[in-house]
Order: structure tokens, then C-alpha cells, then sequence
């Protein structure tokens, strides 16, 4: 949705996950199973470095392909822009359909789960932490918005907080659920199904299903209703 010169909104059709299973095209699976096969774990991330950062198609195909090829599963139709990281992507679930914005950054851990469904649109600059991470269908991740997964106990109190032992907690976020510009979700947080997260919350409780939070901290504003303001626009209706 954008706004006109004369500074009323407009609604347009979305673009991203109307289609439930995107094709690629019938060579990539090959020469994701033989860059498998040749280069191993350490030499695709290597390889993947000549490739991180170039617009042409040549990259872009180089990066879905290394995605697919070193990810512990990856659906089709994956988009991966320019400048996208990773570290530990061996430990990534991916689904079908799912765009990775520019520069942004996903970070696993060895032993950890990072689970993306399909559909899944991360807008550039994401950041997650995910060492323990799962993300539902259909789920909007606004550009700059962060997860963080863990934290350090700061315990014994004379050690270097950096050096204390780290704690992990669980991140879910529901499915359709739409996380706001630069908001940042918490260690330990569940996002419910179809909630919103507004621009530049920081989201330190549980959020329920079909309701709207935002603040720092995040606070309950309102359950979304048919008669919602948005779906109004969106049906031609004039609030």
C-alpha cells in the first residue's frame, strides 16, 4: 500500500507467496547436488563469498543453488539478494517460495534448529539469532527487524558478562503473523498466528494470535476485527 500525491492511500495486489509452490528452473536442483557433492560444507561457504554480493543472474542463481545445496532442507522458489549471510546454515529448515533480503543476516549455531516456512518474506538488514528459531508460513519480516535467541547469564557477577555461559531460549513466530520495521523480538518470545508487530517494537512477552502489539515495550493495542481500518481500505470501504 502506498500513498498518492494527493495523500490518499491506494491498495494494490501483493506479489510475494500467491504462488503455493514456485518453479525453478530444471537445472538448478542438478547444480545444487553437484556443488554438494564437490565442495563439501567449508568449500561452499567459501564459494559462496565470490557470489554474496553481485546483482547479475550468474550470482543469483549461485547463491539459491549454495543455499539449496548446503541447507539441512530448502524448498523451491528460494530468492536470495545480494549481501544475504549466514553462519551454520546446515542447521536451516527453509520452505518453498521464501525471499531473503539484501544484507540480511541469519545466524545458526552448530548445534541448534532454524526453521523457515514457506512463503516467508525477510525484508534487507534482517537480523536473527537463530539457534533456536522457527518461523511459520506465510510470515512478513519487515526490513532491519531483529530476533535475538539468547542471552548471557551475567553470572558469577566478577566474570566479564561476555564471558558467562550463554542461555538460550526458543523464538516462535506464528504463521501470517507480520513483524514491523526494526522491531526486535526477544529471547524466550511466541509471536501467535496473524498477529502484527509495529515499527521498532522490542517484543519482551508472549504476543497472542490476531492481535496488534507495538511500543517499547511492546504492549496489547487491540485485536484485529473485520472491521479494521486496513481491510476497510482494502475492500474499497472509506473509514
Amino acid at each position: 500500500m502506498s500513498a498518492s500525491g494527493g495523500g490518499e492511500a491506494r491498495v494494490v495486489q501483493a506479489v510475494h507467496g500467491r504462488h503455493e509452490r514456485p518453479a525453478d528452473p530444471a537445472y538448478q536442483a542438478g547444480l545444487a547436488e553437484e556443488l554438494r557433492q564437490s565442495y563439501g560444507r567449508a568449500g561452499l561457504i567459501e564459494l559462496y563469498g565470490r557470489f554474496a554480493t553481485g546483482d547479475g543472474v550468474v550470482d543469483s542463481l549461485m547463491r539459491k543453488a549454495i543455499w539449496q545445496a548446503i541447507a539441512r532442507s530448502c524448498g523451491t522458489g528460494l530468492q536470495v539478494a545480494g549481501g544475504a549471510g549466514f553462519k551454520h546454515p546446515e542447521t536451516f529448515e527453509i520452505g518453498n517460495g521464501v525471499f531473503i533480503g539484501a544484507q540480511a543476516y541469519i545466524q545458526g549455531r552448530f548445534d541448534g534448529t532454524c526453521k523457515i516456512g514457506n512463503n516467508v518474506w525477510i525484508g534487507p538488514m534482517a537480523y536473527f539469532d537463530a539457534r533456536d528459531l522457527e518461523i511459520g508460513d506465510s510470515v512478513g519480516w519487515g526490513p532491519g527487524a531483529k530476533v535475538l535467541g539468547s542471552t548471557h547469564t551475567a553470572l558469577p557477577v566478577d566474570v566479564p558478562i561476555i564471558r558467562t555461559d550463554l542461555e538460550i531460549k526458543p523464538v516462535r513466530i506464528g504463521a501470517g503473523a507480520d513483524i514491523g520495521t526494526n522491531a526486535t523480538i526477544l529471547p524466550g518470545v511466541t509471536i501467535g498466528e496473524g498477529a502484527i508487530i509495529g515499527a521498532g517494537a522490542i517484543v519482551v512477552s508472549d504476543v497472542a494470535a490476531y492481535s496488534v502489539a507495538a511500543g517499547v515495550p511492546a504492549k496489547h493495542i487491540r485485536w484485529r476485527k473485520e472491521s479494521d481500518p486496513v481491510l476497510d481500505i482494502s475492500r474499497g470501504v472509506k473509514s
